[in-house]
């Protein structure tokens, strides 16, 4: 049933450009899709490791300028009168590189990090994309600073005994990031399905059970971080090339604070919680902009969650499905108890 409903949901999304011909809509659509991607990744941690971290947009930032500084090339200079001079690249092997340089950095987050726990973990993270944002605020010479890098190229995908497929309308970019996010899931369905997402539930519900069983904290944690940072660092590429310009505005902490929203309100530890919650809250204020003053907007955005989560406290996919299966089990108990009555009469 599973299957089928999820099969039916990427049909249903591979449908929508070719019936909404409004450019604006669809530009809203890629965005929240690029960010859906990064609450899938930020799930992998919050929701099956039980670790918060308030610093994951970092490693969305690095995927970004990682895959933009690879496609536009620079030449900086270091300490001793050394200079580094790179050549543009192909978009695509940024792409690769956005995903291996995020991936790194999660590893070492996560290695440093994960010795500690609760409000010490997120601390850490925080201050970790404070340093990312920084360092790319102040580096000029390699990141433009405020002045943002710009003139981003598109990403291009390689056609075998033709040219390449630049990638430059809205349609095609929709159905690059719903590839993308379509990969992202069912990789994090792997996962999670496996021995390691058991280790990883295991540690979110009984830390010193699991430990008790030979299960290794610090490796499950740190290899869950670096997966995540991955996927986190392919969505924040695929904006940097689709936006075309990229400033340290994208470390913004707020960016956090929406995969995180995302992320509760869809259902934490369900994989299809951040593309229903992201879908939601990504959209909500499209549709709220033309009827509401910006402050009203918050307002209505809050209000909107608040709502959610006092109705469907566990997230809109974990509460929903939960209540299916109580009403499956009231009405095969009521058929039993229908049938057990019939007999006797």
């Amino acid at each position: 049933m599973k299957a089928v409903i999820t099969i039916l949901a990427v049909v249903a999304l591979a449908s929508v450009p070719l019936w909404l011909r409004d450019p604006y809509l669809l530009n809203a659509l890629i965005t929240t899709g690029i960010f859906v991607i990064g609450a899938m990744s930020l799930n992998l941690l919050l929701g099956f490791t039980g670790q918060l971290s308030l610093g994951h947009i970092a490693f969305f930032g690095i995927g970004a300028y990682v895959s933009a500084l690879t496609s536009l090339g620079f030449d900086v200079g270091l300490p001793g009168g050394f200079r580094v001079v790179h050549e543009p690249w192909p978009p695509i092997i940024g792409l690769v590189f956005a995903i291996l340089a995020a991936g790194l950095c999660g590893y070492f987050v996560g290695l440093l990090s994960f010795r500690v726990r609760g409000a010490y973990f997120v601390i850490v993270t925080i201050s970790f994309a404070e340093v990312v944002r920084l360092v790319a605020l102040n580096w000029v010479e390699l990141t433009q600073g405020p002045l943002a890098l710009t003139n981003i190229p598109s990403i291009a995908l390689p056609l075998p005994g033709l040219s390449e497929l630049t990638l430059r309308t809205k349609m095609q970019n929709y159905y690059l990031v719903l590839v993308v996010a379509l990969i992202a899931y069912l990789l994090i369905a792997r996962l999670v399905r496996s021995h390691f997402g058991r280790a990883m539930r295991g540690l979110m519900e009984n830390e010193t059970l699991a430990v008790s069983v030979g299960i290794d904290v610090t490796k499950t944690l740190t290899l869950a971080a670096v997966i995540s940072a991955a996927i986190a660092g392919a969505a924040g590429s695929l904006y940097a090339h689709y936006i075309r310009i990229i400033d340290p505005e994208v470390f913004a902490f707020i960016n956090t604070v929406t995969m995180v929203i995302m992320v509760i309100s869809g259902g934490k530890g369900s994989l299809a919680g951040p593309v229903v919650g992201g879908l939601i809250f990504g959209l909500l204020p499209v549709a709220l902009r033309p009827v509401m003053a910006p402050e009203a907007q918050w307002i209505a955005y809050g209000g909107v969650l608040m709502a959610i989560l006092f109705v469907l406290p566990r997230g809109i996919v974990p509460s929903l499905a939960q209540r299916l299966t109580r009403r499956r089990s009231g009405a095969k108990a009521l058929a039993l108890t229908e049938t057990g009555v019939e007999e006797r009469a």
